[in-house]
């Protein structure tokens, strides 16, 4: 059997990283791929899946639901990464949003009739 590649969007705060890994791949082979990215023992991370559920290091991340029909490489799955602060307490997981783009100025929703004529 072999197993299909994942892809993952991992998000600290206003940092996002971007991997792939197997679906077979425990949740601390993970935090080893984190390191070599980041430098940050997996001892001092904690990995959460989409439900915000704390990610155990000896589950496969199929156990999370992430699979190759789940984590496609246009659509990576979300896993949020909290570090140990220098007190030993982990700190809050924070995953700053996406900015959005700005509203369109009013001048431009007026011209917004799929470029059809508008007959008065």
């Amino acid at each position: 059997m072999s197993f299909q590649d994942v892809f993952l969007m991992i998000r600290r705060k206003k940092m996002t990283i971007f991997t792939d890994a197997k679906e077979n791949t425990t949740v601390l082979e993970l935090k080893k791929i984190i390191e070599g990215i980041l430098k940050i023992p997996p001892l001092n991370q904690q990995l959460f899946n989409k439900d915000n559920i704390l990610m155990s290091d000896n589950k496969f991340l199929s156990d999370y639901g992430l699979s190759s029909t789940t984590a496609k490489a246009q659509c990576p799955a979300l896993i949020g990464l909290a570090v140990r602060l220098e007190s030993g307490q982990f700190e809050q997981l924070e995953m700053t949003p996406f900015s959005l783009p700005p509203d369109l100025p009013e001048v431009m929703k007026t011209q917004e009739t799929n470029g059809q004529e508008q007959i008065p």
